[in-house]
């Protein structure tokens, strides 16, 4: 039997913001089928073959202490695009998009202090 990475769940004290923020921000610009209610504090939205969750919890603090321990990497097919439409609604930069070995590359940090990037591949 083949493991899978079906699913990451970010856990927060604040599930509603957090959902908005990422449906604004990534889901609006990339294949995300944007967040369904699974239960009143948990929203799931899909990428690709992974589902992102965000869940209401009572046992985390308001803001991530080490948020360089996970990072959410969101490959995109258009960084330049992608850089645009998250300027656009505001997103804070921890690295703006930058040519790297590799691709393009960027890091935001989210409501919670979580890192997210964005990727564009360079081909080959």
């Amino acid at each position: 039997m083949a493991t899978t990475l079906g699913s990451i769940l970010l856990g927060t004290a604040d599930p509603h913001r957090l959902r908005d923020w990422y449906a604004n921000a990534i889901a609006a610009g990339t294949d995300g089928e944007g967040f369904t209610e699974v239960t009143p504090t948990m929203f799931a939205c899909t990428f690709g073959d992974t589902s992102l969750l965000i869940d209401g919890r009572s046992d985390v603090a308001d803001k991530n202490p080490e948020p360089g321990r996970v990072i959410l990497n969101f490959h995109v097919d258009d960084a330049r695009a992608t850089a645009d439409h998250l300027n656009a609604v505001g997103v804070t930069w921890l690295v703006e998009l930058e040519q790297r070995d590799g691709g393009l590359f960027g890091t935001l940090v989210d409501p919670d202090g979580n890192y997210v990037q964005i990727i564009e591949l360079a081909e080959g």
